[in-house]
């Protein structure tokens, strides 16, 4: 059944409903989880967190490892960001932190999207001039790849009105249309962002934040333990792909390949967060007691140190500190300092 979306044509057939049915279906059981796994949860946004950074500046050209972007947001209160590299992966934390902690409060309009933009922008020296502001320079979708190589995916909206009436059709159509299913709206609209381009420089990364801020706004709450953004450096190539192949008949394409596209990567993620709750689980089962107590006492106080943990706990040091040295090589803690100075935190 083909039905029209914001002038664009979707193939709603058995395949797509049997896809957003299996992803729905796994709401049903998230408040369950959370009850049931809330320490694990808390593990797994933390490295969530560094993949889709990590993943989302990538996919754009960046040559930062996770280790390195995790380097970075353990000290990005404290750091100066020299390299364009560094600049955009602090300004991606911060935006992603952001839409993670406040994403019921923040509306899609134009005014919140230009600010997201700006903060996404806020460490870069050279995007000072167009930060918040719709593009001014004509720009294109391209493909970069590891070798620094570049391909021209398609042409976007030409700067001055035609971008910004594009974007101001963008929020009327989402504010108005009541009728389309929340996960596909949101497919929808990322598709069109990334068509329009309406910004100088950042879209790629805001497309994929903006997407994840409507999933989150729509009760996809989940999201926030896995990261997409990794699922979407994997898929590279088809990524590209369905962008190419539904964008080369625009206007008024139809965008069934984006759409699958999008919800299989959603699929994917659903599968992988319940793989990584289970191998959570299992290591947990694994701490005895004392290491219990242990990690408990650290999730609620990080950045303590041994003398304190020995102390609250009433253990000795040395047993302290081999159970710390332990947990840390099993990777439940990590540390940071040396000598008197060390302090440690949940990974």
């Amino acid at each position: 059944m083909a039905i029209l979306i914001n002038q664009l044509v979707l193939d709603l057939d058995m395949a797509l409903l049997s896809k957003i049915s299996k992803i729905d279906r796994f709401d049903a059981t998230w408040e369950t989880i959370i009850k049931r796994d809330g320490h694990s949860l808390k593990q797994l946004k933390s490295i969530a967190t560094v993949q889709s950074v990590g993943s989302s500046t990538r996919i754009e050209g960046s040559n930062m490892t996770n280790i390195e972007v995790e380097a970075l947001i353990q000290n990005i209160h404290i750091s100066t960001f020299e390299e364009r590299d560094q600049q955009e992966v602090a300004g991606y934390y911060e935006t992603l932190d952001t839409i993670t902690e406040q994403f019921s409060t923040i509306e899609i309009t134009e005014n919140q999207v230009m600010g997201l933009h700006s903060l996404l922008l806020k460490y870069g020296e050279k995007d000072a001039w167009h930060r918040g502001k719709y593009k001014q320079l004509s720009n294109s979708v391209e493909a970069k790849f590891v070798d620094g190589s570049k391909q021209l995916l398609f042409k976007t909206s030409a700067p001055g009105l035609q971008t910004q009436d594009n974007m101001i059709r963008l929020f009327d159509w989402y504010h108005s249309d009541q009728e389309t299913l929340p996960i596909i709206k949101a497919a929808v609209f990322v598709y069109e962002f990334l068509s329009i381009h309406p910004f100088q420089d950042g879209n790629g990364r805001l497309s994929r934040l903006i997407g994840s801020l409507l999933l989150l706004k729509y009760g996809y709450t989940w999201l926030q333990y896995i990261s997409f953004e990794q699922e979407i450096e994997n898929q590279k190539s088809a990524y590209y792909k369905a962008l190419i192949d539904t964008q080369r008949n625009r206007p008024g394409e139809n965008i069934t390949a984006w759409v699958s596209f999008f919800l299989s990567c959603l699929s994917n993620i659903q599968t992988n967060l319940m793989i990584k709750l289970e191998q959570s689980k299992t290591n947990a089962e694994s701490l005895n007691l004392r290491e219990r107590k242990i990690v408990f006492f650290i999730e609620n106080h990080p950045g303590c140190r041994s003398g304190e943990i020995a102390s609250k706990l009433d253990l000795a040091l040395p047993t302290i500190k081999k159970n710390l040295s332990e947990l840390v090589g099993r990777e439940f803690i990590y540390k940071e300092g040396n000598g008197r100075g060390t302090v440690y935190f949940l990974v």
